[in-house]
Formats: C-alpha cells, sequence, structure tokens
C-alpha cells in the first residue's frame, strides 16, 4: 500500500497532491504545524480524514514512519533575513530527509528561483548554466539542493524546480485577480517581460514520473512556450470579466516603493513580494526555463494552458468567497 509523506500540505502544491492522494484512499502522513487547520481543510473539500495522519513538524518525534514515497514541498517564501529561510527551506528539511526511510522515494521541490533569471544572450535557462540566484529565497533553495548533492547522493531524490505555479487552492495570485478587475491594471516596467509558468496538475504529474523514475536533477519543468506580463494580467482580466486598461509602471518608482515596504511593518506584512529583496525578481525581463531534459528523461509532459490554470485558481477564489463570480453579460 502506498504512504506518502507529504510537506506543505496545507500549502498550495502540498494542498493539491493531498486532495488527490486523499480521494485515492492514499495513507499521508503530513507534518504541520495545526493539526486542527488540516482538518478543516479536509472537511471543506469534503474529504475524509480518516487516512489522513498529522505529524509533529519535529522529525526526531516521528516513530515507526515507513512511507513509500515522499514530496516535501514545504518551504518559507517570505522572510526577513538569510537565518529565517535557511531555517525552514534548508535545515528543517533536511531534518525531514534523514528521518525518511532509504528505500522511500522522495521528491523535493525547489524553485527556478534557484537558478535565477535567464541569462543574457539565453532563450531559455537551462540545467547547464551556471546557478546564479538573485535573492535570499534562491539562495536557500540552491543552498539545499547542494546540501542534498552532497549528503544524499546515493538515494532517490529527484529535485524539480518549476517556474511560477498557477492553479486552484492558490493564494499567491489573489493580488492578481482583484488588480485585474480594476479599471486600472498597473504593470512593473515599461516594456514587456517574460515567463516560464507550469499548472498545477502538470507540476503533479511530474511529481509522478519522478517517483518513477527516480531521476536526480534538479530539472526545470514548466509548460511548454512562453507568457508575457501583458498576456498574463490580460488572461486574469479576462476569467474576472475586467474591462480596465493595463498601465505600464516605471521600475524606478516599485524600487521606491520596495524600500518603503522594508521600512513599514504593515506593509512588509500586506505586500512581502515587494520587500527590496523579493522585488529585485521583478527587475529581471525574462524568468524563462527549458525543460526538455526532464521531458526526455521521464516522457512527461505538460498539458494545460494559461487560460486554464487562471480560470481554476479564479474559480477557487470564488468559491472560497475571496471574489465574486463573473457573469458574462448578453450583447
Amino acid at each position: 500500500m502506498k504512504t506518502l509523506l507529504l510537506t506543505g500540505a496545507t500549502g498550495f502544491v502540498g494542498g493539491n497532491l493531498l486532495v488527490r492522494e486523499a480521494q485515492c484512499g492514499t495513507r499521508i502522513l503530513a507534518p504541520v504545524r495545526s493539526a486542527d487547520k488540516l482538518r478543516r481543510q479536509l472537511a471543506e473539500e469534503g474529504i475524509s480524514s480518516e487516512n489522513v495522519i498529522a505529524l509533529d513538524t519535529d522529525p526526531s518525534t516521528w516513530e515507526s514512519i515507513q512511507p513509500t514515497h515522499a514530496l516535501l514541498s514545504a518551504g518559507v517564501l517570505f522572510a526577513r533575513n538569510r537565518e529565517e529561510y535557511r531555517r525552514v527551506n534548508v535545515e528543517w528539511t533536511l531534518r525531514v530527509l534523514d528521518a525518511l526511510p532509504s528505500d522511500c522515494r522522495v521528491v523535493v521541490l525547489s524553485s527556478q528561483a534557484a537558478g535565477g533569471p535567464t541569462p543574457a544572450g539565453a532563450d531559455a535557462r537551462t540545467e547547464r548554466h551556471h546557478d546564479t540566484p538573485i535573492t535570499l529565497y534562491g539562495e536557500s533553495k540552491l543552498e539545499l539542493e547542494q546540501a542534498i548533492q552532497r549528503s544524499h547522493s546515493r538515494r532517490s531524490i529527484t529535485l524539480l524546480r518549476p517556474p511560477m505555479v498557477l492553479g486552484a487552492r492558490d493564494t499567491a495570485t489573489l493580488p492578481l485577480f482583484k488588480m485585474a478587475a480594476g479599471p486600472v491594471r498597473p504593470k512593473p516596467g515599461l516594456g514587456k517581460k517574460e515567463y516560464s509558468f507550469i499548472a498545477v496538475e502538470d507540476l503533479l504529474e511530474a511529481v509522478d514520473a519522478s517517483w518513477k523514475n527516480g531521476a536526480l536533477g534538479p530539472f526545470y519543468v514548466a509548460s511548454d512556450g512562453t507568457i508575457t506580463d501583458f498576456e498574463l494580467i490580460r488572461t486574469a482580466a479576462r476569467a474576472t470579466g475586467g474591462r480596465g486598461v493595463t498601465v505600464p509602471v516605471p521600475q524606478i518608482l516599485i524600487k521606491c516603493f520596495s524600500l518603503l515596504v522594508d521600512a513599514v511593518p504593515s506593509l512588509r506584512a500586506s505586500a512581502p513580494s515587494l520587500t527590496q529583496d523579493r522585488a529585485r525578481d521583478i527587475w529581471e525581463d525574462r524568468w524563462v526555463v527549458d525543460s526538455s531534459l526532464f521531458r526526455r528523461t521521464t516522457h512527461w509532459k505538460s498539458t494545460r494552458g494559461l487560460q486554464y490554470s487562471l480560470q481554476s485558481a479564479h474559480d477557487f477564489y470564488v468559491r472560497a468567497g475571496h471574489l465574486k463570480r463573473h457573469i458574462a453579460k448578453e450583447p
């Protein structure tokens, strides 16, 4: 019987895998800070918690767990300093790995941020390019990868580097939809920016392929093709019924605002992606990756596009009561 150790079960990617596997009757072991939150999440999804076991977040308290598979998707996205990122993204994740059986099939979710933006002159970043993370978050993900490669090189641990992940049960794109529904849609930078993305369902299928294949990586996993920031905003607006105008904003204004965010605690709490460190991601014009190596290695392929992914995210927000459902008017 499949037994899954899942970190990040109350998050975005982990939450989607939790629902899928719970519906299949998989026995799930979920280290969480709040067992009550996990139970409420399952209840909201209409899923029995019979096969879901909440664990303490301290791996030293785990006794006799024998998971056959593991997805380590938990991580800190926004922190105040390097040490806060390291504590969870590196040190805690390594402790979880040490607590797992040596024959457990493990996938660790890293991030495109570990590699950095697309190098100048390249169409896309590949595994052959030198890693150049530009944020503390990206540095912590790269440090984790390097630690795993040093200490667990003989184990079946696959490292995946997804770009922007979109889909249902996301929480990070709510500001995008609220902005897209308004009359004025500000876009950082005067020119277009290009990105890779992946639908959460495609990412979970990449996890499945990794469990079966066992290749180590790190691998970039993304949907085919690229999107622009204009296209991202326009597609979100279509889902919300927004009829506003996208207005490019000079990046110097965003940089000034990031200084203010760092200086004002309430702003830092409400806009963590606009701190000086995390806003470095915004300055770059290309965050495009090539997932050909992973496709050749595992025969995985993405099948879901941008419109599907954003519509799924939008519909989730409507169900959760965060957005009103758009009803198209007859012409």
